[in-house]
């Protein structure tokens, strides 16, 4: 992993500041790459004044330097919403949001709900909504009216033309196709144990009609580029990039409901600098703002109305992926519990096993 730190000193003229002066105030963020792009950092920097230091990192980095150092070194995190509160019950890294400092009519009410609920930890919150993104289906036109959800893969019409990864997400999605909620049964070992069983089954099932089993983005959008694999299980971004090639390819959130996930915004224990980090979050979700941050990361934030913003080819294909409707279902990824992931990854290999 790379991590690159930018620093850019701005005039603070907006604090009353000579000209020319250097701002005592320093912002330092660790966050993902896109999420803070320069033309951003240099506004926030000549409104405000404060100085920004970005590291651009990871999940795994992120909380293996938060955990290092007790939450110290950052004054702003963006880990995903389901790496909070196993980290922080474990290692103490993060403080509780305070909601009544931000902009919440900049945000979408659905996305702080879901965050809010992955969050939560002995009654306070720990994550702010920042950029998600979602997994669904892309799905070229020559098709469209067969496949609107996940198990719709496994239809006659489009036997050896689909792909998916055997990964959760797919166990996932097709569990809701299915009409189970395996979210729900998290907390039920058994109950999850019989989604599962049941997931499993319907994959053995469909095996006759997969392509191939995608491993890596690149390889799934050759197969949709040359017409091999007609419908897929992959993310939003990609049938975007896809569809900006070939408008006959799209991405579309299934029936069901797509897979979301949410990266955050988090105040480490021990933010030298709490007050900017606020400034930051409510400066970025500005829905003008926030389209710059859609521009270069390729994904969308949780600023309502900003898709107004963002460059059209991007802006249609999203809109043609998500109304609201469509927003309001994505089932959104809760935390993981322990040995669940094992279990899933029993299925997995069976699956793959299976003849």
């Amino acid at each position: 992993m790379r991590t690159t730190t930018l620093t850019m000193v701005a005039l603070a003229s907006t604090l009353g500041l000579s000209a020319g002066a250097a701002s005592a105030e320093e912002l330092r963020i660790i966050t993902w790459g896109g999420y803070a792009p320069d033309e951003v950092v240099a506004a926030f920097e000549e409104q405000t004044g404060i100085d920004v230091q970005i590291t651009l990192s990871n999940n795994e980095d992120m909380i293996s330097k938060l955990r290092a150092t007790g939450g110290a070194g950052f004054d702003l995190a963006q880990p995903s919403q389901d790496r909070i509160v196993g980290v922080q019950r474990q290692f103490n890294v993060y403080k509780p949001v305070d909601y009544s400092r931000l902009e919440t009519a900049n945000l979408q009410a659905s996305m702080i709900e879901a965050t809010q609920q992955a969050t939560e930890l002995d009654g306070n919150y720990y994550g702010v909504p920042a950029v998600w993104g979602t997994s669904g289906l892309i799905v070229h036109d020559s098709v469209k009216d067969i496949v609107t959800d996940y198990t719709d893969l496994c239809h006659d019409e489009v036997a050896g033309q689909v792909s998916y990864r055997l990964k959760r997400p797919t166990l996932m999605g097709f569990a809701f196709s299915m009409g189970l909620d395996p979210f729900a049964a998290y907390q039920d070992q058994d109950a999850y144990g019989e989604i599962l069983s049941q997931v499993e089954e319907k994959l053995i099932d469909c095996k006759a009609n997969v392509k191939t089993y995608w491993t890596g983005g690149d390889q799934l959008l050759s197969l949709l580029r040359t017409g091999e694999v007609k419908a897929a299980m992959a993310w939003d971004a990609g049938g975007w990039k896809l569809n900006a090639e070939d408008p006959a390819i799209n991405f579309v959130a299934p029936e069901s409901g797509a897979l979301g996930w949410i990266d955050t915004f988090a105040i480490p224990r021990r933010s030298e600098n709490e007050d900017a980090a606020y400034q930051w979050i409510n400066f970025v979700m500005q829905p003008e703002i926030a389209a710059k941050i859609t521009n270069a990361s390729g994904n969308f934030t949780a600023s309502k109305g900003a898709d107004e913003f963002v460059d059209a080819d991007l802006r249609d294909a999203y809109r043609a992926s998500f109304d609201d409707d469509a927003i309001d279902n994505i089932k959104w990824y809760p935390p993981v519990p322990p040995g669940l992931e094992a279990a899933e990854g029993q299925v997995l290999d069976r699956v793959q096993a299976a003849k």
